[in-house]
């Protein structure tokens, strides 16, 4: 399977561009902190999709697609955090994205396991 192919791999891929332009925005003082996070958070789940779809086992493959579910947690947790700091206004846009994202990701993730289900 070609990570690139995949509808959630895209949608991720759009969800880190808008975590840049948002954390673009975060005060100068959290240059290094939040804004760093969000951003490795972001970054980690198309890369999580990316190597799980480049692993040999399907089994693999799920541990990854688990990471980028728990990295998108933490994006939501993080532009949370910044909403209470009052660094961003509410980000519905943003937040819509986040359950695109994790609905295509449990969407994989079953079909897989249903594979492995049915092959056992």
């Amino acid at each position: 399977m070609n990570h690139k192919d995949l509808d959630v791999w895209k949608e991720a891929m759009d969800l880190v561009v808008a975590i840049y332009h948002l954390s673009n925005g975060f005060p100068e003082l959290e240059k290094y902190a939040l804004a760093q996070q969000i951003r490795r958070a972001a970054v980690s789940v198309p890369s999580n999709i990316a190597e799980g779809c480049g692993r040999k086992s399907e089994r693999e493959t799920l541990r990854f697609l688990s990471i980028a579910l728990g990295s998108l947690a933490e994006i939501e947790t993080q532009v949370l955090i910044a909403e209470r700091l009052n660094y961003v206004q509410h980000q519905e846009e943003l937040f819509k994205k986040m359950i695109k994202v994790r609905q295509l990701l449990l969407g994989l993730i079953r079909s897989i396991e249903k594979r492995i289900t049915h092959n056992a």
